[in-house]
């Protein structure tokens, strides 16, 4: 099984030259870490930055530079600063080419509930609402089962959804897979993990056409 680490260097494997990416709170944020020095990829912050560069070294954290998670961040060469109203006009204009977020539950059908388990307090919605409603590719990271070890991809979302038929792709723990018309397809599987595992621990339909590859790091 990959640890949260690994599965944001999977997903940064998804990034373009050009992209404008925004990364949620969570598992996504740590995709920054893994964009390789050749690639130019903008980071945009829902909290008002352009160009979000890799997590600070300890003793080198900045408190007035924060991301949307409120974690301290770094800027790159040719950062910018604006207000929220600015981020949330990107966002709402389809100026963002990918958003990798973190989910509760995704179905088969593309479904995403990512905000709110009714009965426990929540802060807000956050701005995962806009991001769903006007990405142009949405790439989930999340965890394959719950704590209980219940599937988390389902055939349908048990808890409020964030958007509706809007994720493209979801990397977890034991495997890739695609979003399609007939429910998930197997892309790729952890290292070590089988195919039979994957199956007995997704609920949603699983498609799997012939030999299902490993994922290839490095």
């Amino acid at each position: 099984m990959l640890d949260k680490n690994q599965i944001a260097q999977r997903i940064a494997k998804e990034l373009k030259d050009g992209y404008y990416v925004n990364l949620g709170i969570g598992i996504p944020t740590l995709v920054a870490n893994y964009i390789p020095d050749y690639m130019n990829v903008v980071l945009q912050s829902e909290n008002g930055l352009l160009g979000m560069g890799p997590f600070p070294f300890e003793g080198e954290e900045d408190p007035d530079l924060i991301n949307a998670g409120k974690q301290t961040i770094t800027t790159v060469p040719g950062s910018s600063f604006f207000d929220s109203a600015m981020s949330f006009g990107m966002i709402r204009a389809g100026r963002v080419d990918l958003t990798v977020l973190g989910a509760m539950e995704v179905s088969e059908k593309g479904d995403i509930a990512n905000w709110k388990i009714p009965g426990k307090m929540v802060k807000g919605m956050g701005g995962a609402m806009d991001l769903v409603a006007s990405a142009r590719n949405i790439i989930v990271a999340m965890m394959h089962t719950n704590p209980k070890g219940e599937s988390k991809l389902l055939t349908q979302c048990s808890l409020p959804l964030t958007g509706t038929r809007c994720v493209k792709k979801i990397v977890t723990e034991l495997a890739v897979l695609d979003i399609t018309n007939n429910g998930f397809k197997l892309l790729e599987r952890a290292p070590g993990v089988s195919v039979e595992e994957i199956k007995s621990k997704t609920a949603g339909k699983l498609i799997i056409e012939g030999d299902i590859p490993e994922m290839k790091f490095g």
